[in-house]
Parts: structure tokens; sequence; C-alpha cells
């Protein structure tokens, strides 16, 4: 039996115990979510479409893994105007096995598994509550002067511990990595904003 979902904008044709990867769920590992966006099911020529989708129908999936995708690069540049802008993005995504095809409004039949969600919960709670960097004394910088760091940039970056262009100017490559490993920001992205807050952190 296959079935067609919607979620995350985009569409799949699943069967049980296929792979995939769709965009992030808020979910633990082990757990198992419901996606009721049932577009259309079936088996061989036996197939029912819904309009939009079909009532009483859901796939039960186990979460895998929660991940980020490879960077991508947006550049851009104006001829003349010596402008000049990278940026760099990670799409997050949530890796799902499909547990079952669910119709008439069945529930799943499987229930997530104790132990991996505690154990994700165990692993997770050391990084949301310590910074990767411990802040400087004194006044913050408004990072939101460097090209490239919006406020909700800033906003990240000031809550693992980054507040001043001297700090910021002084991060090595190791930590380059380390922000690109744990924060939405590419390598390269980094790179620019340490050598512009070199020029801030001199006046």
């Amino acid at each position: 039996m296959f079935a067609v979902i919607k979620t995350g904008g985009k569409q799949y044709r699943v069967a049980a115990n296929d792979v995939l990867k769709i965009e992030k769920l808020e979910a633990e590992i082990g757990e198992i979510v419901q996606i009721g966006n049932v577009l259309a099911h079936g088996e061989g020529d036996d197939v029912t479409i819904g309009a939009p989708f079909v009532d009483g129908a859901s796939v039960a999936a186990e979460v895998v893994a929660q991940g980020k995708a490879r960077t991508v690069i947006a550049f851009k540049k104006r001829r003349r105007q010596n402008s000049r802008r990278k940026i760099g993005h990670r799409q997050l995504f949530t890796t799902v096995r499909i547990s079952e095809i669910l119709i008439g409004g069945a529930k799943p039949s499987k229930k997530a598994e104790a132990a991996p969600k505690a154990a994700a919960k165990e692993e997770a709670a050391p990084s949301a509550a310590a910074p990767l960097f411990k802040a400087p004394k004194g006044e913050p910088d408004d990072l939101t002067v460097i090209k490239g760091i919006g406020p909700v940039a800033a906003k990240d970056l000031n809550e693992q511990g980054i507040t001043t262009f001297a700090q910021l100017a002084k991060l090595t490559d190791k930590d380059v990595a380390r922000i690109d490993e744990h924060m939405p920001f590419s390598a390269d992205q980094i790179s620019d904003w340490r050598e512009q807050a070199k020029d801030l952190a001199k006046k």
C-alpha cells in the first residue's frame, strides 16, 4: 500500500518502511509522529484521491534523526558600488521511517520508545543550557553593524556568548568550525563577519 503525503510544502510518495528526509519536525528521536495531510492512498489500481486530503487517512512515521543539510551559499554583488554580500544557509531536516499507512481514522499501533526519547533529552539538555562561548564583561556591541548580521542573527550570537566586535574578531578557525556545527551559519559567513569585526574592533 502506498500514500502521497504533503509536509513542509512538499509532496512525497511513501510506503511502509520507507526512509526519507523531510522539513524539520519538532519531535524527539524515537518518537512516532502522525502526518495527517494525505493526498491519496491505495494499492495497485485501487486508489483513493482526496479533495485535497483524504478524510480519516494519515501516515505514522518514526523519527530516526534530526540534522542539517549542506551549506548553500548565496552571493550578491553590485557592480561599481563596492557592495558584496555572501549569506550561507543550512536547512534543518528530520529523517523519518514510515511505520504504517492509516485509514478510517485509525491510530498508530506502534508507540514511541521511552528509552531513546529519554536519552535524547539527556543529550540535548547540556547543549541547551550552556552557551558555546563565555560572554565578556562590559557593554555588548551592536553586532548588526556588521554586514550580513541582522537582529535575529545578532540575538542568536549573543545567546551563544558572542557579544562584542573584539570577541568576534578573535575567533579561531576552530571556533568558526564550532559555530558552523552548532548554529545555522556557514563557515564562510562567519569568516566574513570576523574580518569585518577586526576593523570595527580597532575603532
